[in-house]
C-alpha cells in the first residue's frame, strides 16, 4: 500500500527482454538503500517488486500484461519514473490510499501554467471505462502521485499542480498524448460492488458520480 507521495525520481538505465518478461533497471540515490530483494516499490504509480539491488539501482521484471496496459509502453532508457516506497503501518497516511494497481491508462492533454499563478494545470483525458470512478475533490493517482481532481468536463479531468510536485516528479517531462498511468479512488470501486451484491440495478449508464449525486 502506498499514498501518492513521490519520494524520488529515478531514471531508467536499460530495458531488457528476458524471456516473455521485460526486465528494467533503474538509478536512483536513496531507494535502492532501503530496498531488499523482493520488497515492493511503486514506479510511476505500479506496484513491482524490487530486483538485483545495488548502491544506487535496482531492477524489476514486467509481465507482458504489465507492459501493455501501463505507461511503461512509451518508456526508453533515459526517462524518469516516480519512486515511492510502501507506507509503513505506524506512520502517517499523509496522502491517500494508492493500492499500486493500475486501473487503466490516460492520456495526457495539456501541462501549463495558470495565468497569473505559480501553480500549473495538468489535464488528462480519463477511458471510458474509469470515467465513472473519477469525481470532483476526489482522489486519483496520476503517475503515481496522489492527487485531487479540480474540474471534470466529459472525460476530461484537470488537477492543479503546484511548483514542489513540478519539481519532484516526472510530470514536467511529460507531452501532450503521453499515456500516464492511472488509478482510482479505492471506495468508489467498493460503493460500486456493494451495490451490485445487494441485487440493485447498476448498469453502466448508471454511474458512481450519479449516486453520489442522490446520497447514497
Amino acid at each position: 500500500m502506498f499514498t501518492g507521495i513521490i519520494e524520488e525520481v529515478g531514471r531508467i538505465r536499460r530495458i531488457e527482454q528476458k524471456g516473455e518478461n521485460r526486465r528494467i533497471t533503474i538509478e536512483a540515490r536513496r531507494t535502492p538503500k532501503e530496498l531488499k530483494s523482493g520488497d515492493s516499490v511503486a514506479v510511476s504509480g505500479v506496484c513491482l517488486t524490487a530486483l538485483a539491488i545495488r548502491q544506487n539501482s535496482f531492477s524489476a521484471d514486467l509481465a507482458p500484461e504489465t507492459w501493455i496496459r501501463t505507461s511503461f509502453s512509451r518508456v526508453k532508457p533515459e526517462a524518469l519514473v516516480n519512486l515511492e516506497l510502501p507506507m509503513r503501518v505506524d506512520g502517517r497516511l499523509g496522502g491517500h490510499l494508492v493500492q499500486g494497481h493500475v486501473d487503466g491508462v490516460g492520456k495526457l492533454i495539456a501541462f501549463e501554467p495558470i495565468p497569473e499563478s505559480e501553480n500549473w494545470w495538468l489535464r488528462i483525458h480519463i477511458p471510458d471505462e474509469l470515467d465513472r470512478y473519477v469525481v470532483y475533490k476526489g482522489s486519483i493517482a496520476i503517475e503515481g502521485i496522489g492527487l485531487t481532481v479540480a474540474k471534470l468536463d466529459s472525460r476530461c479531468c484537470t488537477v492543479a499542480i503546484i511548483p514542489h510536485t513540478v519539481e519532484a516528479t516526472n510530470l514536467k517531462t511529460l507531452k501532450p498524448g503521453d499515456p500516464v498511468n492511472l488509478e482510482t479512488d479505492l471506495i468508489a470501486k467498493y460503493v460500486e460492488k456493494m451495490m451490485m451484491a445487494r441485487g440493485e440495478a447498476v448498469s453502466k449508464t448508471i454511474t458512481v458520480k450519479r449516486l453520489v449525486r442522490e446520497g447514497f
